[in-house]
């Protein structure tokens, strides 16, 4: 064979590796490509499926119509900020409503005798150790007899109504038994009365018949300032984990309140004289939380 002919055989065998090499770059490169490609669509596709809006059929056009949107994560956090900010000025208010018996010292003991008191209050407690109260006390005790037979009445009895502003320490706040101090002052009213029995008419279901009952025939009063101090015992009641907020507690105060002295007559009575000052110690027992 000529060398023509071999020159013509060796350039088809060129042109056909030739074109066999491009053809399988080509396959290579389409193989290699569709994974990217692939999950590109399915990136897009959670894309699309993440935007999308919850459908419900009945669209008269033959589409989907889009149901309203959940309400955002902002608002909801809006809610739960405002409910946080509630819950926590709520755990800071304090309570406290108690009773017991009250006597005067020796400097009033001629003035004043043994009886009762009532005490409630409420305030904010700034921390575990400390707590602000605005208390109100009613305090009812007797006349000594001499004191009542210096006016001529058959009997008596002296009122004071308080409102004053007590600061309370607790020594050990995460004690189920726990100490604390208190003391505070504020204004203070106090009235002295003096009775007699009056014939009064009472009726019951049957009939009506005469009684007699203590009617004030004279008296007199004062309103001045005064302050308090003392302490007291709690014991924590109920709560699993020791954390109730609820304490019974028992106290001891000494009170004294800056009344002026008097002498004078009350309502026509006889004369009689009270030294300035009342001084009393009232014992409280009830419960706060």
């Amino acid at each position: 064979m000529s060398s023509a002919y071999w020159v013509s055989l060796l350039r088809r065998v060129c042109f056909l590796g030739g074109v066999s090499v491009i053809a399988v770059s080509a396959a290579s490169a389409q193989f290699a490509l569709s994974p990217v490609e692939s999950g590109s669509n399915a990136v897009s596709a959670s894309e699309s499926s993440s935007n999308t809006f919850p459908l419900v059929a009945g669209n008269t056009t033959g589409g989907m119509e889009a149901l309203p949107a959940a309400p955002s994560a902002a608002g909801s956090g809006g809610g739960q900020a405002a409910g946080s900010r509630v819950h926590g000025l709520a755990s800071h208010l304090a309570f406290e409503a108690g009773g017991g018996f009250s006597g005067p010292t020796s400097d009033s003991s001629n003035y004043i005798t043994w009886g009762g008191n009532f005490t409630v209050g409420a305030g904010y407690r700034l921390s575990p150790y400390l707590s602000l109260l605005t208390e109100y006390q009613f305090i009812d005790d007797k006349l000594p007899g001499k004191l009542i037979a210096e006016t001529g009445a058959n009997g008596g009895h002296a009122h004071i109504w308080s409102f004053t502003l007590a600061p309370v320490i607790d020594l050990m706040p995460k004690s189920r038994n726990d100490l604390y101090v208190t003391g505070g002052g504020g204004f203070y009213r106090k009235v002295t009365s003096f009775t007699d029995p009056e014939p009064a008419e009472y009726c019951d279901y049957y009939d009506c018949g005469i009684v007699y009952e203590a009617t004030v025939v004279g008296h007199f009063s004062s309103n001045q300032g005064g302050w308090n101090v003392g302490g007291g015992f709690t014991h924590r009641i109920g709560g699993t984990y020791n954390d109730s907020r609820m304490k019974l507690f028992a106290e001891v105060r000494y009170l004294n309140v800056d009344t002026p002295a008097v002498n004078s007559s009350p309502n026509g009575l006889g004369t009689t004289t009270v030294a300035a000052g009342t001084k009393i110690i009232p014992v409280t027992f009830g419960v706060r939380w």
